[in-house]
């Protein structure tokens, strides 16, 4: 009997679905019946099986997609727990109409780095047209969405929780593009890895809006992509694209992303590990200064540094006692990017209580240390550091001297708004 890869395949899929299925996941804005309380065996969630948006979505037979031509925006991070990646698995699955891929910075099969794409190719593996969505947005990116001929557009891409991480504004423009071209839009949830508690950090203010900040969130927001994207369609985009979000199951915002049982593949060059997007949201900000964030390191947001800093920087942070982390000494020389090839002196981050740890508050505190300790200390002339921290105010205040707590204290008011607003689109305990 002859029976086709793709047909083999398929079979092969559902099966694997069915035996890690939850209760198929509700539509639209509703909340999930089993979202967070999903039971059973799994390591690391103490009994519970966490399952993801496309688990969930595969489970139910993919009947979310029945009779439509499906696109997906996604990047080496959309795979399941065997690490198949899911345009693979869908593309083998005669259930699905697959017929269109679209890649975000960084590309859809990942070989770009920071600030790069891969262009308009076919995939190899598939056979499927690969579109370009990096820098594209509006009118031109919904140009795309019409060429494709794609009646839905599925989005599967795993956030690391801080505004500036470009994926929540790429499912921002999409969603954007997809109403104008007049396509439906699915997000299919994943675990935000550094916990979906409190808000933290300064709300950016809407004049300094760009691919690092489309709208007036926090810099931690503690969200998950599905519910960014019900706060999107309600509160800032114009005219609301039809919206269906297929949430997981067995997720607690409590959890890190450790307890998910999932496997972590990098969803950009330098973010190799969830303790580097632990630290990300506060030492991100030093891509607005002239010293090194570590790229070019194996610890890239861990390490930090400049040429002609020493253990000064460290004692400084340390004498802080911020909670849960300590700071040591570091010298490095990157491979890549600022300081290429220099041996320099900083500090590393050596995260030894997660629950504690304030990842912008603490990012806060090594810019403050580092202007007072190194006096080569300079931001970057394009003021990038504003559009980091969504407005003036973290500079202009550490410029005139001010300390940790005066930082934070300033943008409280706003956070707390931002904070209400954002408890209205929480689907998960």
């Amino acid at each position: 009997m002859n029976v086709s890869r793709r047909v083999l395949l398929a079979a092969t899929t559902g099966a694997l679905a069915a035996t890690t299925a939850a209760t198929p996941a509700t539509a639209g804005t509703g909340r999930s019946a089993s979202a967070g309380t999903g039971r059973s065996a799994s390591a690391g969630t103490g009994g519970r099986r966490l399952r993801t948006g496309f688990e969930r979505l595969a489970a139910d037979g993919y009947a979310r997609l029945e009779g439509q031509r499906v696109g997906i925006v996604t990047n080496p991070t959309g795979v399941t727990r065997e690490v198949r990646h899911i345009v693979d698995v869908m593309h083998a699955d005669e259930r699905v109409n697959l017929v269109a891929v679209f890649g975000p910075e960084h590309g859809f099969r990942g070989t770009a780095q920071a600030g790069g794409s891969e262009g308009r190719y076919d995939d190899p593996a598939t056979g499927l047209p690969v579109y370009d969505t990096y820098q594209k947005s509006g009118q031109p990116l919904a140009d795309i969405f019409t060429a494709s001929r794609v009646d839905t557009v599925l989005f599967d891409i795993q956030d690391v929780g801080a505004r500036f991480y470009t994926y929540i504004w790429t499912l921002y423009d999409c969603m954007v593009a997809a109403r104008l071209a007049g396509k439906r839009f699915v997000v299919l949830d994943r675990p935000n890895p550094v916990t979906g508690r409190a808000a933290q950090g300064p709300v950016l203010h809407k004049e300094f809006a760009t691919f690092v900040g489309r709208e007036p969130i926090s810099q931690a927001h503690g969200m998950t992509v599905a519910e960014l994207a019900r706060l999107f369609n309600k509160e800032f985009l114009e005219r609301p694209v039809e919206l269906d979000t297929v949430l997981m199951s067995g997720w607690r915002r409590s959890e890190f992303y450790d307890a998910s049982g999932l496997p972590w593949v990098p969803p950009s060059p330098n973010m190799p590990t969830p303790d580097t997007a632990l630290v990300y949201a506060g030492t991100c900000l030093f891509e607005g200064t002239n010293l090194s964030e570590g790229r070019g390191t194996t610890r890239p947001f861990e390490l930090l540094g400049a040429e002609g800093i020493d253990r000064k920087w460290a004692e400084a942070a340390g004498a802080l006692d911020l909670p849960g982390v300590h700071f040591r000494e570091a010298y490095f020389a990157p491979t890549f990017s600022k300081f290429q090839g220099k041996t320099i002196g900083g500090v590393q981050l050596h995260v030894h209580d997660r629950v504690a740890f304030d990842a912008v508050r603490t990012g806060i505190a090594l810019l403050v240390t580092a202007k007072k300790v190194w006096s080569g200390f300079a931001w970057r002339s394009d003021n990038w550091i504003d559009k980091l921290t969504g407005s003036t105010q973290v500079r202009t205040m550490i410029d005139a001297g001010a300390g940790t707590d005066d930082v934070v204290a300033a943008w409280q008011e706003e956070l707390a708004a931002f904070r209400a607003m954002r408890g209205k689109y929480l689907a998960y305990r």
